[in-house]
């Protein structure tokens, strides 16, 4: 349990920008939680929609914090962190909503040397239909102390905005967020840091839903090499964040270590595959990627199935004409562009490898 005292005060900050039909679902979940002691804080980054009339309709309910220039992601991140009082804290985002159970389960789950709780979402469509797992439940979340697993890679098992939880302690310590580097994204600097500080406690329910949407910042369908490059460039901001964090704790960082991450490396090669005179990194080869994702795969917290899969498709792309690995690159990135029987059949190597 949590060791502070028994009713430990929690804050919800959502954070909103031109979400106006999305964010009563997410204020209400906020407000309709199973546990007492919970504030709910909705910070407003300059929306020019509907969202001002949704927030006055809440009135004392919740507290409002409404930011005159638009600044992202952690912009509102930081502003609501702000105002909060929680000895623990939950970003949550506009498009997102929690079940009532989230905020108690979370705090049960709590102990001693705990900096962040991760817990699995729903993913749901613009309607609110439950589509899939985030993450996937054969990936096995990384719990404890990951140190070593984000120094060598730099990064390991965790979860999205909507799925995390902070203690303030540790947010002292990480925050702000770097505004300009972190306009987007805001959630990959504090999962990445904050393990640095403590353990991570993972629970392995769905306590929220997690919306995907065409909006979505960080979907790219029909602009993969736009994702992969904003991507990459989001890594390197991470990557320098934690080697900055973690040389003022004492501890080193390779320069390399995005060279052993898959996540990392599949990016790399998306961007290479897809629009090279674009990519952002000069000495990359498709070959020496692939043989890098491929080794990184197998050293995946997963089934030898899957790492022994994830492997295969590293080399294959590394090694096929460019026009059929920039097919099957889309196929494993975009869900939408397989052809019917991919569908299928993904679906028999997804529970044969769970």
């Amino acid at each position: 349990m949590y060791p502070i005292q028994d009713r430990t005060p929690v804050s919800i900050v959502i954070a909103n920008y031109n979400y106006a039909h999305f964010l009563r679902r997410s204020i209400d979940s906020a407000l309709e939680q199973d546990y007492d002691d919970a504030e709910v804080i909705v910070v407003d980054d300059a929306s020019t929609d509907a969202t001002a009339d949704v927030i006055a309709s809440y009135g004392s309910r919740i507290k409002t914090c409404l930011r005159e220039v638009n600044g992202g992601h952690a912009a509102a991140f930081n502003t609501g962190f702000a105002s909060s009082r929680g000895e623990i804290v939950l970003f949550l985002d506009a498009d997102d909503y929690l079940y009532p159970n989230a905020v108690s389960e979370v705090v049960e789950a709590w102990e001693e040397k705990t900096a962040q709780v991760q817990f699995r979402l729903h993913i749901v469509d613009e309607q609110m239909h439950v589509k899939d797992v985030f993450p996937p439940l054969e990936l096995p979340f990384d719990s404890g102390d990951v140190t070593p697993e984000l120094l060598r890679k730099g990064r390991y098992q965790t979860t999205v905005t909507s799925g995390l939880a902070f203690k303030r302690s540790v947010l002292d310590k990480v925050m702000p967020v770097p505004e300009p580097e972190f306009r987007q994204g805001a959630d990959g600097y504090l999962a990445t840091v904050a393990p640095l500080h403590g353990e991570v406690t993972s629970i392995e329910d769905c306590l929220g839903a997690y919306r995907i949407h065409g909006a979505n910042h960080s979907v790219f369908a029909e602009r993969l090499g736009q994702r992969a490059r904003w991507r990459i460039a989001h890594d390197f901001r991470r990557l320098e964040a934690l080697s900055d964090q973690a040389t003022e704790i004492g501890l080193d960082m390779p320069d390399d270590a995005g060279l052993h991450d898959p996540v990392h490396l599949e990016e790399r090669l998306a961007s290479l595959c897809i629009d090279r005179d674009q990519h952002p990194v000069a000495n990359d080869s498709r070959l020496s990627l692939a043989a890098a994702g491929a080794a990184a795969s197998l050293k995946m917290n997963a089934s030898r199935k899957r790492r022994l899969m994830l492997a295969g498709w590293f080399l294959s792309i590394g090694v096929l004409p460019r026009d059929m690995a920039k097919t099957i690159l889309s196929w494993k990135l975009v869900a939408s562009s397989r052809p019917p029987f991919l569908l299928r059949l993904s679906k028999t190597i997804r529970h044969a490898m769970g």
